[in-house]
């Protein structure tokens, strides 16, 4: 998924970089490959890769990342999947 793209320059993604503490549990956790450490801090090495599905954010230990989970393209592709398969969604989330 390293190479998946949807727009260029709109994901919601922020990252505190003086608020981390070089965990790496966004480079672990990321399906896109969007952090990168460096000099014991993580860094965005891919910002127009995040889908903002927002695992990086809820696996951060010190809340150093920012993500509006759901409005971006993983809630949209989620949404469009189940739409055409006609599946509602199991009550909550983004594909309710």
């Amino acid at each position: 998924m390293k190479d998946f793209r949807y727009l260029r320059n709109v994901a919601t993604l922020e990252l505190r970089e003086s608020a981390c503490i070089g965990c790496g549990r966004c480079v672990e956790v990321c399906p896109h490959k969007v952090f990168f450490l460096a000099e014991k801090r993580s860094r965005i090495v891919d910002f127009d890769g995040c889908m903002e599905c927002g695992a990086c954010a809820k696996n951060c230990p010190t809340a150093a990342i920012k993500v509006d989970a759901g409005v971006g393209c993983a809630s949209g592709l989620i949404t469009e999947w189940l739409r055409e398969r006609n599946i509602r969604g199991g009550g909550g989330g983004c594909c309710s």
